[in-house]
């Protein structure tokens, strides 16, 4: 019909002035008007024919029911369902969508129950609105039902079925689900193999994602992204950028799902110039403005240790949302850029978007590391007055945080005390963390007593208040801590700093001689440790935390972990880049002032990021102003 035509080309205008000119107007023409002004998101008119309408069938009501649900009006919809003279198949089916749509999942279960005959349809409804709704047990229970009572199953059932095995890593049923999709040939349905690989990368099955894959030579870019995303989700992101850049030999050009999918994975492996390579492709193709492109972008120069670039590609997203906000809030306040964050914030308020949690989390994370106390302060007021639904643990982790850090152990101690939920280990473990950092022995002991009643086998605790003990020289308390860790058969986290060149990880332990540059790196750091002498620099030794002779504390110190893969850095890139290196704990103090003056003498800037954030070290200062 022209009027059908008009309503697809959104000329409502055109199809009304018809649709009056039409001497004679049967169900059908009636029907389509309707259709056609909720087609252009015109409601009220819809509503208007629909009253108007001398004769409705039951195609008129279920149009009005889904043009009510469409717009979000529920409780319109419903009332107009139980007003319906004669309901089908069809309208059950809508009033049930709609309400697992909008959350009311138990009087879509009540109103499933009531049909007096259900389809496929019905049956696949229920099964993937109980699985959207958290409900994927009961899903899988329904898609038993389903079989027993012989409907015949759909391609879309096996997908939405595929998809609540994997959300719930039900193998075994998917696996059999698989089978079924072979029994009934849909193979090669390209939604149905796309759910597949979902399900087996979910599964940790990678090998069999694999097998599914290569059963046909695909063309078809969701499939591509579902085993990229697979193997991302499995850690295995080398092999999830082998795919993309298989993908491109394969001309399938990669839409958003695959760059956000493939920039995770960058990410996963710090391969900042993969990273750039993919950020040009989507330049190139026109989504690097796309907001969940740009926001993995930002994720992946942020993790990557270049902030500034983050923050260009946050300002390129077109349209964002609070996940993009909160990404590059979070991303400063790693980077110590406290100001940075703090005037984000204040741009985001500009713009309308509501904070959220990981916002607060972020602003009182970049105080922290930016040692602005009283900012701080007023952040934790204004959520516990005004937002009291929103503080959360990491909300008392950043703020016990800033409070040790600026020296205040007392007040942060009383603040655990008196919070409005129960403290975790990782609440306690900030607080002795800051007494580590100021060697107030008694506030450390409490903390690291209710840490271990809270886990017994935390090897944190331990560790660090044998650091504790080790730096006040009480050597019979470090040597009680590490018996005690052994009689419990607590293990203590080894040091390990790693740097990536040309997408290869080099990893190094304390004194590592294992790597096959270990000659040259050793020479490297033996020259250092000469510039450092002639730079005035004086070992701490503070943090040669084992009772031995002098000699063999400043030896320790000069092969920490962070220094070899620094040296690395030197010897294995090009003079006057930036050296990144990635440590799994904290820098020690002493690496600290030593990098400083590293970076002055090599001319070249050298990130470190910690366990805690990142560390620009440029021409002997770093960016966190000694403040960390």
């Amino acid at each position: 019909m022209i009027i059908d035509a008009y309503a697809q080309n959104y000329r409502l205008a055109d199809a009304i002035q018809l649709f009056e000119k039409m001497p004679v107007r049967d169900t059908v023409s009636w029907n389509s008007m309707i259709k056609g002004c909720l087609n252009c998101g015109d409601l009220i008119t819809a509503k208007k024919f629909f009253d108007e309408m001398p004769g409705r069938n039951v195609v008129s009501w279920t149009t009005i029911v889904n043009g009510y649900l469409q717009f979000g009006k529920i409780e319109v919809a419903e009332r107009l369902f139980f007003e319906m003279p004669v309901k089908d198949v069809a309208a059950w089916n809508s009033m049930i969508y709609g309400y697992l749509k909008f959350g009311r999942v138990d009087d879509a279960v009540n109103l499933f129950r009531e049909m007096p005959s259900r389809n496929v349809i019905s049956w696949t409804s229920m099964i993937d609105g109980l699985d959207y709704n958290g409900r994927t047990d009961e899903a899988l229970i329904f898609y038993r039902k389903m079989v027993d009572s012989g409907v015949q199953q759909s391609s879309n059932t096996l997908s939405c079925v595929l998809k609540a095995c994997a959300n719930v890593m039900a193998l075994h049923l998917g696996v059999q689900t698989h089978g079924q999709i072979v029994k009934l040939g849909f193979c090669f349905d390209e939604f149905i193999c796309s759910s597949l690989l979902t399900f087996y990368a979910n599964c940790k099955q990678m090998e069999n994602a694999c097998k599914v894959f290569n059963e046909k030579l695909h063309a078809n870019v969701v499939i591509w992204t579902a085993l990229l995303t697979g193997y991302g989700l499995n850690h295995e992101h080398g092999s999830a950028l082998m795919v993309f850049e298989d993908m491109i030999r394969m001309a399938v050009l990669p839409n958003q799902s695959s760059f956000t999918s493939a920039l995770n994975s960058c990410s996963g492996l710090q391969a900042l110039d993969k990273g750039k390579a993919i950020h040009a492709m989507a330049v190139k193709l026109g989504l690097d403005s796309d907001v969940f492109v740009g926001n993995s972008l930002v994720v992946m120069y942020t993790v990557c240790g270049n902030i500034n670039d983050a923050v260009d590609a946050f300002k390129n997203i077109s349209e964002k949302n609070v996940v993009s906000w909160n990404t590059v809030i979070v991303g400063s306040a790693q980077h110590g850029q406290g100001m940075l964050a703090l005037t984000l914030f204040t741009r985001m308020i500009r713009d309308e978007v509501d904070p959220d949690e990981i916002t607060f989390t972020g602003l009182l994370s970049s105080c922290s590391h930016s040692g602005m106390l009283q900012k701080a302060r007023c952040f934790f007021e204004y959520i516990s007055r005004y937002k009291p639904t929103v503080i959360k643990l990491p909300h008392y982790v950043c703020m016990i945080d800033v409070l040790g850090r600026c020296g205040k152990l007392e007040e942060a101690e009383e603040l655990i005390n008196n919070m409005q939920v129960k403290p975790n280990s990782i609440v306690w473990l900030s607080l002795l963390s800051a007494c580590r950092m100021h060697s107030n022995l008694g506030v450390a002991e409490r903390a690291a007593e209710s840490i271990l009643d809270l886990e017994p086998n935390c090897s944190a605790a331990y560790v660090l208040l044998s650091n504790i003990y080790a730096s006040a020289g009480k050597w019979s308390d470090v040597s009680r801590m590490r018996l005690r860790m052994k009689q419990r058969g607590i293990m203590k986290q080894p040091g390990c700093s790693w740097v990536t060149v040309r997408g290869i990880r080099h990893e190094f332990v304390s004194a590592d001689r294992s790597h096959p540059l270990s000659e040259k790196i050793y020479r490297k750091l033996d020259w250092l440790g000469g510039k450092l002498k002639e730079f005035g620099h004086v070992p701490d030794e503070r943090f040669a935390l084992h009772d031995v002779e002098e000699e063999q504390k400043l030896e320790m110190l000069s092969y920490h972990s962070e220094r070899l893969a620094i040296a690395f850095g030197l010897v294995a890139t090009a003079e006057g880049g930036a050296i990144t290196v990635m440590k799994n704990l904290r820098v020690c103090g002493d690496c600290h002032s030593a990098i400083k003056l590293i970076a002055k003498i090599v001319g070249r800037e050298i990130i470190v990021r910690d366990s805690t954030r990142f560390h620009h070290f440029r021409n002997g200062i770093c960016s966190c102003g000694d403040y960390w």
